[in-house]
């Protein structure tokens, strides 16, 4: 059995996925945050009429997906956890979910940021891991929502260590038109998914202030050559080149700079946009200048 902490559009593939698996059980419970919408429960019009209309509307959720307010009943017998929720909120969500885990349970992260701790780095697959004992990897990719929820095409990397959980979380994720790559290294994977946010702001200025294509294209161009000099400094593993050319790489870096939401005023777009989520550049943005400022590497 599965469950998503929040994120309709993941929970949509893996119900399509599990509903005729002979692999998978076809249970996949999708934690919401409870909320009144035109005087009803959100969790009650996802599971009467199988759509979430706040934050994935016009699109027809799989019979399969149930949506459960209550957190800790929502993991109860999870075999795979996946965490869509924002970072933020990792460390408290996981304090009300020690104890409430299976001890065989694996868990996949598709959250785009990073967290400062005294040490500096920290990424939001290790504040799980450390909290809640599980194995952890980690998805990231150009994966734009609403695109991916109109069965665009699109690709997708995840970073799995195991080689064998690796093909778990590949047969229970792709779809003819999801495509996934698996590679073994999961923290630049990671960093790539909450690093491009930045390079997204800075594109989202280049287009606010009238600069042209040339003056974006510079600054994508050395946003990746900073995102792969960090990743080089702070990740604890090696780190493969190889990876910024996976979906998780340029791909998103590309897609989040054009394709993206970073693009009006930040309120404006959390607002119009996002029915009030937070945006994750800002915050991404904030969190690395404090690990800079931390190591006395802002100049650099």
């Amino acid at each position: 059995m599965f469950t998503v902490l929040r994120g309709s559009v993941i929970a949509k593939l893996i119900g399509h996925n599990t509903q005729n698996s002979s692999t998978f059980e076809p249970t996949v419970k999708m934690w919401v945050f409870e909320e009144i919408i035109n005087g009803r429960k959100l969790s009650e019009i996802i599971n009467q009429e199988h759509e979430n209309v706040k934050y994935l509307p016009g699109h027809k959720l799989p019979r399969n997906v149930i949506a459960v307010p209550n957190l800790k009943e929502s993991v109860e017998g999870a075999d795979i956890l996946l965490f869509v929720i924002p970072h933020q909120f990792i460390p408290k969500i996981c304090d009300d979910l020690v104890g409430h885990i299976k001890a065989s349970a694996i868990g996949i992260s598709l959250i785009k940021g990073i967290d400062k701790s005294p040490e500096g780095l920290k990424l939001i697959s290790d504040i799980i891991r450390e909290k809640l004992k599980i194995d952890m990897s980690v998805l990231m990719g150009a994966n734009i929502a609403n695109e991916v929820a109109d069965d665009l095409f699109c690709e997708t990397t995840i970073g799995c260590k195991n080689s064998e959980t690796g093909k778990i979380f590949k047969e229970l994720i792709q779809t003819p038109n999801f495509r996934v790559s698996v590679v073994e290294d999961c923290d630049t994977v990671e960093l790539c998914g909450a690093l491009k946010n930045i390079v997204a702001v800075g594109a989202g200025f280049c287009d606010g202030l009238g600069f042209g294509d040339n003056t974006k294209a510079a600054v994508i161009r050395l946003g990746l050559m900073e995102m792969i000099a960090f990743t080089k400094l702070f990740c604890k593993g090696p780190v493969s080149i190889d990876t910024f050319l996976e979906s998780c790489g340029i791909a998103d870096l590309v897609t989040t700079c054009y394709g993206g939401r970073n693009r009006k005023s930040f309120e404006q777009l959390e607002k119009e946009m996002l029915n009030g989520q937070k945006l994750q550049g800002p915050q991404t943005s904030s969190e690395v200048y404090k690990i800079l400022k931390q190591k006395k590497m802002v100049d650099k």
